[in-house]
């Protein structure tokens, strides 16, 4: 009896080790092939919809050297797509309405980045890595420039062939940042801390307090 359980136990361990798994999409894109034949058979004279397989981009090949550059693509919502020149980020209408609706694919030497777990840099060649962003300065170096913006929240997924995908709630550059209307924030939400009476009421006015606290520290750093 416990040999048979001993050799059924260990049909999943070698089935899995025969197996080869992977998280690269083929270089072609490919049907759901059960949907399609399950679909055939209840609708017959109508072609099956695609599926979200059908339209995933295969990913990127690693490359075997290390690239001298970062691809970093910023993204924010309502995005509309920007040009994807190199080391060009966007136009001057564009930085007058800040960052709230636009994407930027641009080619930098690193971009420094406010991970909840400290100041995250990222380089050509960094390991694949996915980061929670906390309210912010992210810094695009490039050359010896050096272009900050201050991101409220978001996620950072940094790739393994050199690309890294930031996505922000919100964003704006740092020199657009009005100093005496982040003393105010700072000022009125310090005192809805402190005359908060529910938890609501504190976790709301905290939220403001750590956002204004970070706009300051982006200001005077």
């Amino acid at each position: 009896m416990f040999r048979r359980a001993t050799s059924l136990l260990g049909r999943p361990l070698l089935a899995a080790r025969s197996r080869c798994f992977s998280t690269d999409l083929p270089a072609a894109p490919t049907a759901d092939s059960s949907f399609v034949e399950a679909w055939k058979k209840v609708v017959p004279n109508m072609d099956a919809p695609k599926t979200p397989l059908a339209f995933m981009v295969p990913r990127p090949a690693t490359p075997t050297s290390l690239p001298t550059k970062l691809t970093v693509n910023f993204v924010l919502p309502y995005a509309s797509e920007l040009s994807g020149k190199e080391s060009t980020f966007m136009p001057a209408q564009k930085i007058t309405r800040g960052l709230r609706d636009c994407k930027l694919i641009i080619k930098v030497d690193m971009v420094i980045i406010p991970a909840t777990t400290g100041q995250m840099g990222v380089l050509p060649g960094h390991v694949a890595t996915i980061a929670e962003l906390k309210p912010g300065v992210l810094s695009v170096h490039e050359g010896n420039d050096v272009t900050k913006y201050f991101v409220s929240s978001g996620f950072a997924f940094i790739h393994a062939n050199s690309v890294a995908d930031i996505i922000a709630v919100e964003a704006v550059p740092v020199d657009q940042i009005d100093s005496n209307l982040v003393q105010k924030g700072l000022q009125e939400f310090t005192q809805k801390l402190n005359s908060a009476s529910t938890d609501l009421e504190k976790a709301e006015a905290q939220i403001g307090v750590d956002v204004h606290s970070a706009l300051n520290s982006a200001l005077t750093g």
